[in-house]
């Protein structure tokens, strides 16, 4: 008995210790690996730029950084910003499908253009003379677990409640699935994308055998180390990519609940508003109203069409084809 104790309090002053190793090499890590690792070498960006562009720049100098740190609410910021030939390449790295990406981007692009102008001073925006600005570049790099396009396009003019055929204001962000094996034309011109996906990959692989994020890095940085991938990195730098891989994790575990808490709190308040206005009387009116809210509760919560339906149909006691009619009136987009 008292052995047993003794090996269960091991155990878990193991734990507690490996918990604030952790917590100490999480602390003050600001970065994203794909940031990192992209900033850390010019030359890998530069390759990146041309791989994109089918350009064919060699003079890494002519990079200029413009990255936009903290723009807005919840530490938002860009992971990656430069010019070179005229152009303002914005960059950003998602493990998540975001469709909000433009909107974030736009975000971005006014804080960039904003200090662009206030190097040729402020005042000159009012005046009668042209300010040129670079053309703006926005790519999102995928690396999550849901199956994407290896490309495809997402628009700003998909947010906008009434849509237009030709908006006045228009922002595309090309997004990319980097998932190891995807893009591999894009891969093979760009060494140092490769091999991040390929990290990445192993990292994935070790979560979906359920050994725990710690453990997962540290087997595909031993592993890569072996291989020669992303080898000046993770020589030099082991630490501090282990703290990055767990911060991202611990980030994307964070907007997940939120997301998860918010859609269900969204939900219950659209059940509530619908039901409460819809039953208020019996009016066919009243009925109306409340689906429709239902309906909106539901979108705004990021819903898909065929969850919201299911929804109508429950608390309305409503046959699908009742159910596709209301949703083909108020359903945006």
């Amino acid at each position: 008995m008292k052995s047993s104790r003794r090996k269960n309090h091991a155990l878990q002053e193991k734990g507690t210790k490996q918990e604030k190793q952790d917590s100490f090499i999480r602390r003050n890590v600001k970065d994203r690996l794909f940031r990192y690792i992209f900033e850390q070498d010019r030359g890998a960006l530069l390759e990146l730029y041309n791989a994109l562009n089918g350009t064919d720049y060699c003079d890494k100098d002519a990079l200029k950084m413009m990255t936009v740190e903290n723009v807005i609410y919840l530490s938002m910021k860009n992971d990656l910003a430069f010019t070179i030939a005229g152009v303002l390449n914005l960059y950003e790295q998602q493990s998540t499908v975001n469709p909000n990406m433009p909107v974030r981007f736009l975000i971005y692009l006014g804080e960039e253009y904003q200090r662009i102008i206030g190097e040729y001073g402020a005042e000159k925006v009012y005046g009668t003379k042209l300010l040129k600005l670079p053309a703006p570049h926005c790519v999102v790099f995928y690396n999550g677990n849901k199956e994407e396009p290896e490309e495809q396009y997402l628009c700003l003019s998909d947010a906008y409640e009434y849509p237009e055929e030709r908006p006045d204001v228009e922002l595309k962000v090309r997004m990319l699935n980097i998932n190891y094996g995807r893009n591999q034309e894009l891969m093979d011109k760009c060494r140092k994308l490769k091999e991040y996906a390929y990290f990445i990959e192993r990292v994935n692989e070790g979560l979906r055998e359920g050994i725990g994020i710690r453990d997962a890095a540290d087997r595909a940085i031993d592993v890569c180390l072996q291989e020669g991938i992303l080898k000046d990195i993770l020589t030099d730098s082991r630490l501090e990519v282990l703290g990055m891989l767990l911060s991202e994790y611990d980030e994307k575990k964070v907007r997940e609940n939120w997301w998860q808490e918010g859609w269900e709190s969204g939900l219950e308040e659209g059940r509530r508003n619908g039901i409460e206005e819809g039953r208020r009387n019996g009016q066919a009116a009243e009925r109306l109203e409340g689906i429709r809210i239902l309906i909106a509760s539901c979108q705004s919560m990021g819903a898909t069409y065929d969850q919201t339906l299911q929804q109508v149909m429950e608390l309305y006691k409503l046959r699908k084809d009742e159910a596709e009619e209301y949703l083909r009136r108020h359903w945006k987009g």
